[in-house]
């Protein structure tokens, strides 16, 4: 299948672009995982990375955190090359990176996981913002960080990073082994949180969760991006998903 080009109809105009991803290679040692990457990410918009296990989806978002030892390519992020930046220079840029396996510190408690992450910009919200996202988190203040369900941890590593004063959210399966209400709940929060001017890339293989909150979508398969298209072309694609997906 032909590489989706950046200049077809799932690319954003120029000047609203926030992150830039070109010709994106990446290693694992001497795995080659990532072969030539393109996509694109506008301001206040909500992007997904969909694909099967394996396709490459985590890599690139490591490879735009800078958590990646050999990557090549090109990588803007507000009109800066990022490639070869460290992952400590990019968090501070406003680029935050939720993992799918959360990270939650099983010696800390609720607070102190919060608390953790270093502040890198300012704008960031306050603990009363985030126990509005998350009122189940402010019950749990004391609780240890492995006395939280599967649900409760993925909020956590959530409101964590959006204390830092990131705007640019990373987001890895986040809905990954949770029950249907708590799914919901994470979809009205990627909403809500698009509305106060976040912007999100999110890497999903619950293809119909993403649909709810995806502005667009594009399809990553052995390490290229081969097809995308906008939400308003979902039903034009429906097809193409089946086949892609196997949803």
């Amino acid at each position: 299948m032909p590489e989706l080009k950046m200049a077809e109809a799932a690319a954003k105009p120029a000047d609203t672009q926030v992150l830039s991803v070109n010709d994106l290679q990446a290693w694992y040692g001497e795995s080659h995982i990532l072969h030539g990457i393109n996509f694109n990410v506008g301001a206040g918009e909500v992007v997904t990375l969909l694909g099967r296990n394996g396709a490459g989806k985590t890599t690139t978002l490591k490879s735009v955190m800078g958590i990646i030892g050999k990557r090549t390519g090109s990588i803007r992020f507000d009109g800066k090359e990022i490639t070869r930046a460290s992952s400590d220079k990019i968090a501070r840029m406003g680029i935050a990176f939720c993992p799918e396996e959360r990270g939650i510190f099983s010696s800390l408690d609720v607070r102190e996981n919060l608390l953790l992450p270093p502040i890198v910009r300012t704008g960031g919200l306050s603990l009363d913002q985030i126990f509005d996202l998350f009122p189940n988190l402010k019950e749990r203040l004391n609780s240890q960080g492995t006395k939280l369900s599967g649900g409760e941890q993925q909020m956590l590593a959530i409101a964590r990073i959006l204390r830092t004063g990131a705007r640019f959210l990373m987001l890895d399966e986040p809905t990954e082994g949770l029950a249907p209400v708590i799914i919901q709940q994470i979809g009205h929060t990627i909403a809500r949180l698009k509305k106060e001017g976040f912007t999100i890339l999110l890497v999903e293989q619950n293809f119909r969760f993403a649909s709810t909150v995806a502005d667009r979508y594009y399809i990553v398969e052995h390490g290229k991006v081969i097809d995308g298209f906008a939400n308003s072309e979902l039903s034009a694609n429906m097809d193409k998903l089946h086949t892609y997906l196997g949803v």
